[in-house]
């Protein structure tokens, strides 16, 4: 048995996505340790709080720069990132940033040469430095049409990218998922990073794959059948790829 360490930042209670992954066949760990993190056969980052808090506290635990190393650029631990998780993969965010908090120089709009946590101005508003994993944005849903936050089921298209997604393979095209959510991912993100679509206030990516990393702004822990088999799926892939490192 696989085991997949659930990232703790100490804002919420995660027990439902650790039942999820043993429902699924995993053996799930609650952790907070970098260390813990660096050495999982697989890695879930749940959405919890917001964007600054969230990275803030990773940077200031270490638990950055034991995801980053995990992940190895596109080839190491399997990672599923749930919601917020999805968003701090991505290089930049405006949610929850302190107006009072002081600005570094950013190299260029996604502030590619700062840490994750530093807090930036680009394009005339202030931004926090995401984790950079992947190209992109995430930005507050606009609310002239439809209610904002988005609460609720709601469907999710595949794209090319996820019909051949291994996370969502047997997932039912237009299937509906639970969401909960004000920030999705920008206009921004490399389209070939997406597996898959949701429209509500805007076009967003609500799936997304790149390699080993793998990320879902609806939570798969409260879909129902649709969830568990995203959580089975993934569970599957750290079984192969721990069989793969240790043959």
């Amino acid at each position: 048995m696989s085991t997949i360490v659930v990232i703790d930042y100490h804002k919420g209670n995660l027990s439902s996505v650790a039942r999820g992954l043993a429902r699924a066949g995993a053996d799930a760990v609650v952790s907070d340790d970098p260390e813990r993190i660096r050495a999982a056969d697989g890695l879930v980052l749940p959405g919890v709080g917001s964007f600054y808090d969230a990275i803030a506290f990773m940077r200031a635990s270490g638990q950055d720069g034991a995801v980053v190393d995990a992940l190895a650029g596109g080839e190491g631990t399997p990672f599923l990132g749930i919601c917020l998780g999805l968003q701090l993969l991505f290089e930049r965010g405006d949610e929850g940033v302190p107006d009072d908090a002081p600005l570094s120089d950013a190299a260029d709009r996604a502030g590619s040469n700062l840490a994750p946590g530093t807090v930036f101005a680009a394009e005339g508003r202030r931004w926090v430095r995401g984790l950079g994993l992947l190209p992109g944005s995430c930005t507050l849903l606009p609310s002239r049409r439809l209610k904002v936050p988005h609460v609720g089921w709601d469907q999710v298209h595949l794209t090319p990218t996820g019909a051949a997604c291994p996370l969502l393979e047997g997932f039912d095209e237009g299937a509906n998922v639970y969401f909960t959510h004000s920030y999705a991912l920008d206009g921004d993100v490399d389209a070939a990073d997406i597996a898959a679509r949701t429209f509500y206030a805007r076009d967003f990516g609500s799936v997304v794959w790149h390699g080993n990393i793998y990320g879902c702004q609806f939570h798969p822990e409260k879909s129902s059948a649709h969830g568990h088999l995203i959580l089975e799926n993934f569970v599957r892939i750290v079984d192969e790829r721990v069989k793969e490192v240790r043959a």
